[in-house]
């Protein structure tokens, strides 16, 4: 599965980034993901690393997961990479998120693409992550206005 948004804010392209470059914050403005929490460096990772907690209910249905996300790639205040590395040594399916910050002026446009390699829950994460994008756009441009 690959989603792409993008979210424009009248803001310097440093402040959009302040909210999307580490995963501490999406806590709180995305609500499929109540928790994120450092995780302890791993050999290998080549930037931070975080536990993400993701957890979604569609009807009667819910979910949670746990991923160890590590962002592999910055280049702040323009892109930022995260992708999943765990170290219980199983194979796990793949998530990359990028995050990458444009600026035409006094607006900067945000576009998140995010790949799940997996093929469990596809139909309804593509539901909820579509539902989610929408209800978290106010959320960031409010806290990206207020400071």
């Amino acid at each position: 599965m690959d989603l792409t948004a993008t979210l424009d804010a009248e803001c310097t392209p440093e402040a959009l980034f302040g909210w999307v470059g580490t995963l501490d914050t999406y806590d709180r403005w995305l609500e499929i993901v109540p928790r994120t929490e450092p995780a302890p460096a791993a050999p290998g990772d080549p930037g931070p690393a975080w536990f993400v907690t993701l957890r979604g209910r569609l009807g009667p249905l819910a979910r949670s997961k746990r991923l160890r996300m590590v962002r592999t790639s910055e280049q702040a205040p323009d892109r930022a990479v995260f992708e999943r590395r765990e170290t219980d040594g199983r194979e796990h399916s793949a998530w990359v998120l990028t995050a990458t910050v444009t600026n035409d002026g006094p607006t900067s446009t945000l576009t998140m693409d995010l790949h799940y390699g997996g093929s469990l829950w596809v139909p309804l994460l593509d539901r909820l992550l579509t539902n989610e994008i929408e209800a978290s756009r106010e959320r960031l441009r409010a806290l990206v206005a207020s400071g």
